[in-house]
């Protein structure tokens, strides 16, 4: 008996203007369904855009996966937080289409991406992971070199329930081996 053919690799490119809306439709699923995102109303693909505007348009990274010509998932990097001292750390958002789940895309996507920032210099990549269940996510990142960081349990409260954030975190380049 023959197996079906495996499905292509995907495709990994940045993020243009005209793949905001499939970015939106993703990000919206998430939103409304499960626990990655903390938001609790999906944003309008012209929020959207704006968003990929500002991360673009500040150097970070944002990209897209396509199978097929398809978009099934987006990554981006962007400040883990506003104060200068953390300038030389990222926070990773990754999400990707219902259908498309653990078929290597979110690999592929976050390798990438880890690339990318370690090419524009960065020392560290930081995870946060709405749910402590998201075991998907927490795999993903534990495959490509993250380590837990620590548990805020509690956190958040969504879909009629309290909601834990998983802190992770890796090196990029020689992290902090070296002076920037």
């Amino acid at each position: 008996m023959s197996q079906p053919p495996a499905p292509p690799p995907p495709l990994v490119r940045d993020a243009l203007p005209a793949d905001i809306p499939a970015i939106a439709a993703i990000y919206a699923h998430h939103v409304l369904t499960g626990l990655a995102s903390f938001e609790e109303t999906p944003p309008s693909v012209e929020e959207m855009a704006r968003r990929h505007g500002e991360v673009a348009g500040r150097g970070y990274p944002y990209l897209v996966a396509t199978v097929d010509d398809r978009i099934a998932g987006y990554a981006y990097a962007g400040p883990y937080r506003p104060r200068p001292a953390y300038r030389h750390s990222v926070e990773n958002s990754v999400y990707l289409a219902p259908d498309r789940q653990r078929a290597g895309i979110g690999s592929a996507l976050l390798a990438e991406l880890i690339r990318r920032c370690e090419a524009a210099g960065f020392r560290q990549m930081v995870a946060v992971i709405g749910d402590s269940a998201n075991a998907a996510s927490i795999g993903l990142h534990e495959r490509l070199g993250f380590r837990r960081a620590g548990l805020l349990t509690a956190i958040g409260h969504k879909h009629g329930r309290w909601v834990d954030s998983v802190l992770m975190q890796r090196p990029l380049g020689p992290g902090d081996a070296t002076q920037p």
